[in-house]
């Protein structure tokens, strides 16, 4: 062994060191003991960090029935589809619904094929080692994405029902699915390429690669089925007797001694005695003079032979090209109050890339309130393996005391996170709740997953706001809820990014 060699190495004499210190502290090896046996975040769960974090909330929004993207990397469109279906519940008045997240799946994969072979035909005099195409094929067709995404897919091809169109074996673990897809898109652009230095033309080339196409959606429809064309679209509304019902109660309980009359939420005027003896509510009698059936009396949604694009604009009451994607990302090459777009970043060719506006933490954090103060859920993206315990539903820095466990200090802030790679997005949720203290600020956040009702509590996770502030990143905004200096910056000339920089990592 060289001198030089001797010196990189590490040296027997520091690692009787190591252990002799390691074992002088009674704390490593109680560590350890805990380590070993229950894994690093059972070990390193801090009971005072989960009573910090209770999971009631000031304001908070009535979803539907918890989602599951099970083994694949589709959270950016399951957390897309739940803010929209939540706005669809309520408008409708429906008890629960679902959107097809495999309708979307299937169009998806079409569309980044076809993109990934644009980019192909765009970068023809790139080496295939050089940085760019290193980055555009380095996953082809693969599941993450963004927002953006998923709204060129909705204006392109709309939205169906679950009914529709339901899971498959290949929805739920894409993983073989997208293999040979990929392999298959990787052979395409070599050939292309090579019929290229031949001297094909581009007209040659394309004709090409629309034939390529055809494979891709023989490929896409053996894994996932066809999608469909038409639908029948068949709902309830849910019946508000009940809450009614609830309302008249309230009203008689809160009717004063001296029997003074009082107005029901259900929008019908009652006579409350108040005393031991009053009778129901108007609004509360039970219709007996209509005979009682087990027929389903609630009015009907019907829509038969409706297509795709005719539910979205009919159904959904939100058009997703309202929504602008604010980051926080306290970068000294991405400065504040700026619009970027990403190159090479769009899943349909002619939608455009991604963009976002890069915004101070209190713009950012003010948004986000006011958007869900108004009764509207978020989607944003993080890094969701940071502090994370992702089986029991928390995110907090105080709750995974890593830094305990392992007598070391975690000091890397987000601009860190962000420059290092260490916590770049990675993940999208939808934020549906939000505690505020007595003066008015965030302390926690509720946050509704995508990973199934046995995940976290009832698929729900609480979010400290210092967790918030650490690795929430990115956050889809109505642009009502922009103020007019963010708003403003939407017209200006965006500051172009490569591919491979920060923030642009696929959410899966």
């Amino acid at each position: 062994m060289t001198a030089n060699a001797s010196a990189r190495a590490i040296k027997p004499e520091l690692l009787r060191t190591y252990t002799e210190d390691f074992n002088k502290d009674r704390a490593n090896l109680i560590a350890a003991d805990a380590a070993v046996s229950a894994g690093v975040l059972k070990a390193a769960t801090d009971y005072r960090g989960v009573r910090a974090l209770p999971r009631d909330f000031s304001i908070e929004l009535k979803q539907g029935s918890i989602t599951n993207q099970e083994r694949s990397g589709r959270c950016w469109m399951f957390a897309s589809l739940n803010t929209l279906r939540y706005e669809l519940m309520h408008r409708w008045n429906l008890e629960d619904f679902e959107f097809s997240e495999t309708y979307l799946f299937f169009w998806d994969a079409m569309e980044k094929s076809n993109t990934y072979l644009e980019n192909v035909l765009r970068t023809l005099d790139e080496a295939t080692d050089s940085r760019l195409f290193e980055a555009i094929n380095e996953s082809p067709a693969d599941d993450g994405g963004w927002w953006q995404m998923f709204a060129a897919l909705v204006n392109k091809y709309g939205l169906v029902p679950k009914s529709a169109y339901p899971e498959s074996e290949n929805s739920r673990n894409s993983d073989d699915f997208k293999q040979y897809l990929n392999s298959k898109l990787r052979e395409f652009a070599a050939e292309l390429r090579r019929r290229s230095a031949a001297g094909a033309s581009e007209d040659e080339l394309r004709a090409l690669k629309d034939e390529y196409m055809g494979t891709v959606y023989r490929i896409c429809a053996v894994a996932l089925g066809e999608p469909p064309e038409k639908f029948d679209f068949f709902a309830r509304p849910k019946d508000d007797d009940e809450d009614k019902k609830g309302e008249a109660r309230k009203c008689k309980a809160e009717a004063d001694a001296d029997g003074k009359a009082e107005s029901c939420k259900c929008g019908e005027s009652c006579k409350c005695e108040g005393k031991s003896d009053a009778k129901a509510c108007k609004c509360d009698k039970d219709k007996s003079d209509k005979p009682k059936t087990g027929k389903d009396e609630r009015p009907q949604i019907r829509e038969i032979g409706i297509t795709p694009l005719e539910f979205y604009k009919k159904y959904v009451p939100v058009d997703v090209n309202d929504f602008v994607t604010l980051a926080n990302a306290p970068l000294k090459n991405r400065p504040f109050n700026q619009r970027y777009r990403i190159r090479f970043s769009a899943n349909v060719a002619e939608a455009g890339d991604m963009e976002f506006v890069n915004v101070p933490l209190d713009v950012f954090k003010k948004a986000a309130l006011d958007q869900l103060t108004a009764g509207h859920p978020i989607w944003f993206a993080c890094d969701c393996t940071q502090f994370a315990l992702r089986k029991d539903g928390f995110f907090d820095q105080s709750v995974v005391r890593v830094d305990q466990l392992f007598g070391t200090e975690f000091t890397g802030d987000k601009a860190h996170g962000l420059e290092y790679g260490d916590s770049p997005s990675n993940h999208a949720m939808t934020f549906t709740g939000v505690n505020l203290s007595e003066d008015g600020k965030p302390n926690r956040w509720k946050v509704e997953n995508s990973w199934g009702k046995d995940a976290g509590k009832d698929g729900y996770y609480v979010m400290s706001d210092a967790w918030f502030d650490r690795y929430v990143t990115e956050l889809i905004i109505r642009k009502e809820y922009l103020d007019d200096a963010t708003r403003a910056l939407l017209t200006t000339e965006p500051v172009e990014l490569d591919p491979w920089q920060p923030l642009t990592r696929r959410c899966r």
